[in-house]
């Protein structure tokens, strides 16, 4: 009987140590062309609190479901060089300058590391029931807070910069010595 027991425990260790993780094949449902400058990037951590506040008995009995999360991601802003029309740029090889009226940064991306964001707890409440899409619904605001911190914080000043700095780095490569970069005020 013991060497039965014995067995079966080393079994369900090397069972429950193996995890299977299978996926179906990709489809690619759409491709785009960009041309877009990314300038800037914030890497940005977050701790959001998610509850659910549930009522049971007719209001008597108050409990919740909660977690804490950790965000950690990256906010990234450029330029969306598309927007760019033929007279917003102005070249005289002769003179060797160039004048370019470049759109408004804007936020190109933000993502998360997922590596680094975690659930640090988790808690349920005795008679709460666990709502699933809590940590979803943590992920969209940490992810909408992160956007508003990298504003908040300055990420279109340095957008600006570093796409000036970079554009004029290539137009002098490019034998222009006299750059001019503007900012215009379309959307």
């Amino acid at each position: 009987m013991a060497a039965f027991v014995a067995g079966r425990a080393t079994r369900q260790g090397e069972r429950s140590s193996r995890v299977e993780v299978r996926a179906t094949p990709g489809v690619v449902l759409a491709i785009r062309d960009t041309a877009r400058l990314e300038s800037t990037v914030f890497h940005i951590e977050k701790v959001v609190e998610a509850s659910d506040p549930q009522s049971h008995l007719w209001g008597l009995v108050q409990t919740k479901d909660a977690l804490l999360l950790v965000a950690v991601g990256d906010v990234v802003a450029g330029v969306d060089l598309a927007k760019v029309r033929d007279s917003d740029v102005q070249a005289d090889p002769a003179t060797g300058t160039v004048r370019a009226v470049l759109p408004q940064p804007e936020i190109v991306s933000s993502s998360f590391d997922e590596r680094a964001t975690h659930v640090y707890s988790r808690t349920t409440g005795l008679l709460a029931a666990r709502n699933e899409q809590l940590e979803g619904e943590a992920r969209r605001k940490a992810e909408t807070q992160m956007r508003a911190e990298a504003i908040d914080q300055g990420i279109f000043d340095r957008a600006r910069a570093s796409t000036a700095r970079t554009l004029s780095a290539l137009l002098h490569q490019l034998g222009y010595g006299h750059v001019t970069i503007d900012w215009n005020d379309r959307s």
